[in-house]
């Protein structure tokens, strides 16, 4: 698992790949959820973007979207942007590379998109490099680690401040484990980083 920021060793494996995007003279940052959508939480992540007039990029995992057909269409009509986040949230290096590339591609069904964000950042070299033929990879800058039970709110909220910069992408999860420490730290985190004069683009 992760620290909040990758170590550089690991993104220098995969090249290319998107992990922060500045733009000069701006200072941005790009919201992401991660593993929706669910009737539970992603409704609720929508409403508070609406609010605050917020457009973000949501990594479907395509079993869901099958399940919640109507709730992926919401995200699309509110004008998110979506990516592929697999059929089954599997990890990369638990799956030989035929297998897992089978399991993007049956994402694909459901998901129109070239982006394409690895469950929790895990694959295998060919499979990033097969997947970067047909997909933007993108990454992270800052994981909020809202999933983790060993992670109180407030340090889910301390984890946005502390390492966000000038074109972070931050990850959040509108899933069920993260419902708590996510439905603290989102509106927050949106208040704080708009007081700190941050944009937010769309990848």
């Amino acid at each position: 698992m992760f620290i909040e920021q990758p170590p550089r060793l690991y993104r220098m494996l995969f090249p290319g790949a998107i992990w922060r995007k500045p733009v000069e003279g701006q200072k941005t940052v790009y919201l992401t959820f991660d593993d929706g959508p669910i009737p539970e939480i992603t409704p609720w992540v929508l409403d508070l973007l609406r609010k605050y007039d917020i457009k973000a990029t949501f990594f479907c995992v395509g079993d869901n979207v099958r399940k919640y057909p109507e709730i992926y269409k919401s995200v699309l009509n509110e004008g998110h942007r979506v990516g592929n986040h697999t059929f089954n949230h599997v990890q990369g290096i638990r799956k030989f590379t035929k297998r897992y590339l089978e399991n993007a591609r049956l994402a694909s069904e459901y998901i129109t998109s070239d982006l394409f964000r690895p469950p929790h950042g895990h694959m295998r070299i060919p499979q990033f490099f097969t997947l970067r033929r047909e997909y933007k990879i993108v990454m992270w800058d800052v994981v909020t680690r809202d999933y983790s039970k060993l992670m109180t709110p407030e340090k889910v909220l301390d984890n946005v401040k502390k390492y966000t910069r000038d074109g972070s992408v931050i990850v959040f999860h509108d899933s069920l484990k993260s419902e708590q420490n996510m439905k603290y730290a989102l509106p927050r985190s949106l208040e704080w980083l708009k007081q700190e004069g941050y944009t937010f683009g769309v990848l």
